[in-house]
């Protein structure tokens, strides 16, 4: 169980997830009203329902509200305060104290015991009970979480936020988890058991955004020597997309499913580290990654991004599908080309229909496009990054 339960809390998906069976929530219409939708709206009331049943008193947020509910996951936790974040950077401040109070809390994920430090992927809902893996990609979206919250703050909290992100990059550097299996790469966590895309575009985003901020030349080599990996090992000219992973012996097997999650990271990885660099051919990439993602990784009959592309599934999840309007979002604040917001804006209005329950304004873990096969299952994660997808949107739409 314990085992279960650390690999649940890791942000990295696996496609055989099987949920439990349909249940909770009305299926929605084939073609409801249309109607004027406030996007800060939408996000309030995902926040309202997630400080409803997910917060403690502690601060914590329960990983979900049915199978794990007095567990309390790390990139979870880390999730919601990048919710929180975006919604104070749409205006709503009165989130700001949620994401501070749950930065405070995240020590507790700590690894005091390890000079290198890191942070593990669960604990109990007060803190106690730190153990496990720790995972690179928990780490480094942290550390990309905490420098958002760097851009909306000020004084000690500022310069706390900032410390603690190179604290997650220093800890990524000295985990030991690079090596030269597979020509190079992060390994997927401490167990060691793949090294994926997701998670050494994650470690690629953060190192270049701290060198960009910091000037320390650490973070640089760090980025490109994590540029060049994914580039050389993971990405599949024939479609313009990045593969799943690589694992097994010798010179291991790659996946090649393509995922919206992982491809969604790399586009926001090549933008900034073309920003650390100064090298404007990144944006042309990551434009050429939003094109594929908008070719392969589209659901043109429903309007949204598809969980991957293994044919055999037809179910979408906010977190992971949702990751798609991000990735849109952050190439319209670069080039300022409608077609991107177009694309992140249905995104979320799939999402909405396919997965968020009309009168409690929560989301349900996996479904079908049309609102069918809802598992019953509601998580923390998928809750904050509807949240987080929704009040960015309502800057622009």
């Amino acid at each position: 169980m314990a085992v279960a339960i650390i690999m649940a809390a890791s942000c990295s998906k696996d496609k055989n997830i099987t949920p439990t069976p349909p249940g909770g929530g009305e299926k929605p219409p084939v073609n409801p009203p249309v109607t004027t939708v406030s996007y800060l709206d939408l996000a309030k009331q995902t926040h309202n329902f997630v400080t409803g049943n997910f917060l403690t008193s502690s601060f914590s947020y329960r990983a979900n509200t049915t199978t794990h509910s007095n567990n309390c996951f790390e990139w979870y936790n880390a999730s919601q305060i990048y919710a929180d974040a975006a919604l104070v950077a749409a205006g709503d401040a009165s989130a700001l104290p949620y994401m501070n109070n749950t930065f405070k809390f995240m020590e507790n994920f700590w690894d005091k015991a390890d000079l290198r430090g890191g942070y593990f992927a669960s604990v109990n809902l007060n803190g106690t009970g730190a153990a496990g893996d720790k995972y690179v990609d928990d780490n480094a979206l942290t550390g990309m979480v905490y420098l958002e919250a760097y851009d909306i703050t000020t004084g000690t909290d500022k310069q706390a936020y900032l410390d603690k992100a190179k604290a997650c990059a220093d800890w990524l550097i000295n985990s030991d988890l690079w090596d030269t299996t597979y020509g190079g790469g992060f390994w997927w966590n401490t167990s060691k058991p793949n090294k994926p895309s997701q998670s050494n575009g994650l470690a690629m985003q953060l190192f270049a955004r701290l060198y960009t901020i910091t000037g320390q030349t650490d973070y640089r080599d760090w980025a490109t020597k994590v540029n060049t990996w994914l580039r050389n090992n993971m990405f599949d000219s024939s479609t313009g997309l990045y593969i799943w992973m690589v694992d097994g012996t010798g010179a291991g097997t790659k996946h090649t499913e393509k995922f919206t999650y992982d491809n969604a990271i790399m586009i926001e990885a090549d933008i900034l580290y073309g920003k650390a660099i100064n090298d404007d051919t990144y944006l042309a990439k990551a434009q050429a990654i939003g094109n594929a993602m908008n070719t392969v990784l589209w659901n043109s009959a429903w309007k949204g991004y598809i969980f991957n592309t293994d044919p055999s599934q037809t179910r979408v999840n906010p977190a992971w599908c949702g990751w798609g309007t991000q990735g849109m979002i952050r190439l319209y604040e670069q080039d300022k080309n409608a077609k991107w917001l177009t694309f992140a804006q249905n995104n979320i209005d799939a999402l909405n229909k396919a997965s968020r329950n009309k009168d409690t304004h929560g989301y349900y873990f996996f479904s079908g496009f049309a609102g069918n096969d809802r598992s019953p299952e509601v998580e923390g994660v998928d809750q904050a990054w509807m949240q987080r997808i929704q009040a960015m949107m309502s800057k622009y739409k």
